[in-house]
């Protein structure tokens, strides 16, 4: 059985052990070079497809990531989970016959058995309506011992081979001109932010610069520069390594206090939110509102490429703008990185967008796999890859 890599208007790549095929068609054997496997040859093709793309000098770059570019990311036992690893972690802690009377008590029918998965953002969602109905104080203590069960599984430690450092030294080096990459992670853990900090880079995170750390919106607009003086001259010049993190559902080191958002370490009840069907209401709230209205205010800007990497589609809320934006701004060029893009029953509005809009990427990697494939523009790099590395 023959499997997709990289899906784009006109430029299918799929491989067997047998053969390679492009656009439907199988390529010469002349074009595998010595030693090369299909798989290596289908590779090479792909990364060669993606790089033209992303090789472009995008006036204006952004991240759109989810769980996927934190799984298996961390130091010791405690490393990046999917929503699946979330539910082992519940049974794990909790108990699966503790769990299961929670959920008859909340009326919920949809656990599944010992062995299987159990949608742990349905069970939440379910918990919250029923304990706002009922008002019930045990259903209320035992959502919040969840909700700190994903807190602590989110609560990560940058090991040295990340690829988040790597992913960022590359976003980092193009022309000062052009407006400074955009991260938007949904991620709560802060391991973009521990990239940047190792790197010596600068972020731009919505809070201000002085402590305790206050959230206020039109931080976002600001920047840094050097400013070089003499009699003759004053000129602004963007300091390189400044990069831009939006978290749009929260964070592991943001709390609420005396109606401000700040930063601190020290977040027993951090503000979340937490996996659950409401998400979508939930961030009309500040400082999520925010988050989203930048998110769908640079996805508009002209010569934009939008890279989405380990994000399932599962928020109905951010894939509406992805598409309104597809539909308002001819100039976007969509990447959509994820291991399983050739699945049949996965990411079926993109593939169709891919043969309508003809802007649309689909390549099958994860996301060290990504990292390691995107271009790095030596020339417009102020990092070094030597020491900063270990």
């Amino acid at each position: 059985m023959s499997e997709k890599i990289y899906i784009e208007h006109n430029n299918d790549i799929e491989f067997t052990e047998e053969y390679v095929k492009v656009n439907g068609k199988k390529i010469s054997i002349e074009e595998k070079k010595d030693n090369e496997t299909w798989e290596q040859v289908a590779i090479r093709l792909r990364d060669a497809a993606l790089q033209k793309h992303l090789k472009r000098q995008y006036e204006n770059t952004i991240i759109l990531t989810g769980a996927g570019s934190s799984f298996g990311v961390g130091i010791g036992d405690k490393k990046g989970k999917l929503m699946s690893g979330l539910w082992e972690e519940a049974v794990n802690k909790f108990g699966y016959s503790h769990l299961k009377k929670f959920c008859e008590k909340i009326n919920f029918k949809e656990i599944q058995p010992e062995n299987e998965t159990t949608n742990l953002e349905f069970l939440l969602t379910h918990a919250q309506l029923y304990q706002y109905v009922t008002g019930d104080s045990d259903i209320e203590e035992f959502i919040k011992q969840l909700r700190n069960m994903v807190k602590e599984n989110c609560t990560l430690k940058l090991p040295k081979d990340s690829a988040h450092r790597k992913f960022l030294r590359k976003l980092a080096a193009k022309k000062t001109k052009y407006a400074r990459p955009k991260v938007f992670t949904l991620n709560y853990d802060t391991l973009f932010e521990q990239a940047a900090e190792k790197n010596g880079f600068m972020i731009i995170d919505g809070f201000s610069f002085n402590f305790p750390r206050k959230f206020k919106g039109t931080n976002f607009d600001l920047d840094v520069v050097t400013r070089i003086t003499n009699k003759n001259v004053l000129e602004d010049n963007f300091v390189p390594n400044v990069v831009h993190v939006y978290k749009p559902h929260g964070s592991v080191n943001w709390i609420a206090k005396n109606n401000e958002v700040i930063i601190s370490d020290e977040s027993e009840d951090p503000l979340m939110i937490y996996p659950s069907s409401n998400k979508y209401e939930s961030s009309y709230q500040q400082p999520f509102f925010e988050m989203m209205s930048r998110f769908q205010q640079e996805t508009r800007a002209k010569n934009t490429l939008l890279i989405i990497v380990g994000y399932s589609c599962g928020d109905a809320h951010i894939n509406a703008m992805i598409y309104e934006a597809l539909s308002v701004n001819s100039s976007i060029t969509i990447v959509f990185v994820a291991p399983n893009i050739d699945a049949e029953d996965q990411y079926e509005d993109l593939k169709k967008e891919v043969s309508q809009t003809g802007n649309v990427i689909l390549t099958k990697q994860t996301f060290e796999e990504f990292v390691e494939s995107y271009p790095y523009s030596e020339i417009y790099s102020s990092a070094k890859w030597g020491s900063s590395d270990e």
